[in-house]
């Protein structure tokens, strides 16, 4: 079952009730380059929660979270793949998570920008503060320093939250955590 929640309706008299529901959203309404998004129910995606579950929906450009108990339910924009040839979708699940994440270009960029070189932990470093790794490889959910990049189809294949937002996720997260890209 899928509703569709429009910005209007969100910013509206329905915002304290979002924020509540799903306070990952709070953060996002008062942010530029937000989408509006589509409600998902996780049994649309899986037949059980497992450890934690995600649903990364990238037409409407946002994270999806519940907790393995079902108890937490939270909404993160993102950023979304730039094109269709680099956007996967599927079943994957988180296999490796890292605090200070380094950044080496795919050798797709490679062939595109031969100039680009590895980028260690830091400001400049396009995977943010913190990287969750995905059974697809070079697909990641990461941070982003570049906030202009949430809500916008700006990545080469990964999904980008703001920095503070992927650290939260990141601590409710465990390997084994089961993700569908929609």
């Amino acid at each position: 079952m899928t509703n569709r929640l429009t910005r209007r309706a969100a910013l509206g008299g329905l915002a304290g009730t979002m924020a509540l529901a799903a306070p990952g959203l709070a953060l996002a309404q008062s942010r530029r380059n937000t989408s509006s998004f589509s409600m998902q129910d996780w049994r649309d995606h899986f037949d059980t929660l497992g450890k934690a579950t995600l649903v990364a929906d990238t037409a409407s450009r946002a994270l999806h979270f519940w907790s393995a108990d079902g108890s937490d339910y939270r909404i993160y924009p993102t950023s979304v793949p730039i094109s269709e040839e680099l956007t996967k979708r599927g079943y994957t699940s988180i296999v490796r998570k890292k605090v200070g994440p380094s950044w080496t270009p795919t050798a797709s960029q490679m062939e595109r920008y031969p100039d680009w070189k590895p980028i260690p932990p830091g400001p400049e470093n396009p995977l943010g503060t913190h990287a969750m790794y995905l059974s697809w490889p070079a697909y990641i959910i990461h941070g982003t320093h570049d906030t202009r990049k949430i809500g916008r189809p700006s990545s080469d294949g990964c999904i980008g939250l703001y920095n503070e937002k992927i650290e939260e996720l990141y601590a409710l997260c465990p390997i084994g955590t089961q993700v569908r890209v929609i």
